[in-house]
């Protein structure tokens, strides 16, 4: 079939709409009407070079919409449920087998390797093969073409086109609150960036009612936000010293600490601000791939301090997306309080407004709604 897609052409370019050409799904293949699809910073780190992804090529990974067609074998869905993508996975290496499949030994192959694992593209331009399958959906489009492993079905009530975000973004945060650091009711918790993972850790964080959380942020509009969805602090890193201002409000330290923005040097300044015994878990993608964190090792023996990286929240899909959706219904987990939406066609402006600060999560719908 034939649909519109927002094209990367050039490492660090604009957004392009094509026409391109859809495949028809292959066994254990599904076809989604997309209804929304969030803009994360991955899409844009990839775009930009700093992940591997072949040009030209169609991003987008936090899809929602309605599924119009699917091939053979599929039994997880029909023709009109609504899903949610997500990332995918083999399903059959050791990190899988142990329900971990945002640990899948071949994560690389199934979101990064712009194909479908036996080479074949889903997307063709004038018969020439372009980038796809990001995130296992390359969901910048009309239609997104996913793995029936990838999708997870949701209520026919849900509010669909804001949903896209749960299965990255918005998984990533609260789950690296919920699962990866499992964090306590009363304990603490310092967040480094008010953004759309950021701030779905706070939720997650009220969710957990921790008895302090702490977001880092320059952006004054998003440190008011954060205190609206429930943090109970914000600090504005210009105003002085990141561990003194933690430690003014904490004096023994944060058990633990999630770093969304990727850059080293906030990281290294956190380390100082950690009680004993602390968690940090590392989730924002650097813009340098060869960025390292100095870690004081007599420091990390003597406080007992344990780092992790984090990955989409060390979540399965199938399980913590209707988890995260049962708390939204309870008005738990208000996540959409993040949400902006704007029109697909106007993906570029959405990307600098993005950029500015002027949203915290855009979500491109077909039309304003």
């Amino acid at each position: 079939m034939d649909i519109t897609a927002a094209v990367a052409t050039e490492i660090g370019g604009t957004f392009e709409l094509q026409r391109l050409t859809l495949a028809d799904p292959a066994p254990g293949e599904v076809v989604v009407e997309i209804a929304g699809v969030g803009l994360c910073h991955t899409d844009l780190a990839a775009k930009d070079g700093h992940l591997p992804f072949p040009l030209p090529g169609v991003f987008g990974h936090e899809g929602s919409g309605v599924v119009t067609a699917v091939g053979d074998g599929v039994t997880k869905v029909a023709v009109g449920d609504k899903v949610v993508l997500s990332f995918d996975s083999c399903g059959e290496c050791r990190e899988c087998r142990r329900d971990e499949p945002a640990y899948c030994q071949n994560f690389m192959a199934y979101n990064f390797g712009g194909a479908r694992q036996d080479g074949t593209s889903p997307l063709t331009r004038e018969g020439e093969p372009v980038g796809s399958a990001f995130f296992g959906q390359s969901s910048f489009a009309t239609h997104a073409l996913a793995r029936e492993r990838n999708v997870v079905k949701v209520p026919d009530d849900s509010p669909l086109a804001v949903l896209g975000p749960l299965g990255c973004g918005v998984q990533t945060g609260a789950g690296a609150v919920l699962n990866s650091l499992d964090c306590q009711p009363g304990e603490s918790l310092l967040v480094l960036g008010g953004g759309s993972v950021g701030l779905s850790a706070v939720l997650a964080g009220v969710v957990r009612e921790l008895n302090r959380i702490i977001v880092v942020e320059p952006h004054a509009a998003r440190r008011d936000l954060a205190l609206s969805l429930g943090a109970t602090d914000v600090i504005n890193p210009a105003d002085g010293p990141l561990p003194e201002q933690v430690r003014a409000i904490v004096p023994d330290g944060v058990d633990h600490a999630i770093d969304t923005t990727g850059i080293a040097a906030v990281l290294q300044d956190a380390m100082l601000a950690l009680a004993h015994r602390a968690k940090v878990g590392i989730i924002g993608v650097p813009a340098d791939p060869e960025a390292a964190l100095a870690l004081n090792l007599i420091q990390a023996q003597v406080l007992g301090v344990r780092v992790m990286g984090i990955v989409e929240g060390d979540s399965d899909p199938d399980v913590f997306v209707p988890q995260l959706l049962q708390l939204h219904r309870s008005g738990r987990f208000p996540f959409d309080k993040l949400v902006t939406t704007m029109p697909f066609n106007r993906i570029n402006e959405a990307v600098a407004a993005q950029h500015r600060g002027d949203a915290v999560k855009i979500v491109l719908v077909p039309e304003e709604s």
